[in-house]
């Protein structure tokens, strides 16, 4: 069993920033990868960002990349989401997932065995 925890969100300008963070616990948190994905209202749940278990392989969806960066730090059983030049249309709540791999850093949701309950962000304009 994971239990995650997201943290983070909130309202914040276009062309601002924002970090997200998610807490794991169970599981050594070092053994598995780890992903964000982001749902907006309306819209089926998407690919945003993911890390294999050691950090070394890193994944991003094209309209996330320069923008977004994840990382990981496995002492504090956290992963992160910087989030930079944000737009309107990332507006959506945003989950963390894992996915009990060692090696992935996957970009198929159905890759991920647990979630976080999500965090809102919002980008005005």
């Amino acid at each position: 069993q994971v239990q995650l925890v997201e943290s983070g969100g909130g309202l914040v300008q276009a062309g601002g920033s924002l970090r997200l963070s998610c807490a794991a616990s169970g599981r050594t948190f070092s053994s598995y990868g780890m992903g964000w994905f982001r749902q907006a209202p309306g819209k089926e749940r998407e690919f945003v960002a993911a890390i294999s278990a050691r950090g070394g392989t890193t994944k991003y969806a094209d309209s996330m990349k320069g923008r977004f960066t994840i990382s990981r730090d496995n002492a504090k059983n956290t992963v992160y989401l910087q989030m930079n030049s944000l737009k309107p249309e990332d507006t959506a709540v945003y989950y963390c997932a894992a996915d009990l791999n060692f090696f992935r850093a996957s970009e198929r949701i159905t890759t991920y065995e647990y979630w976080g309950q999500g965090t809102q962000v919002t980008v005005s304009s």
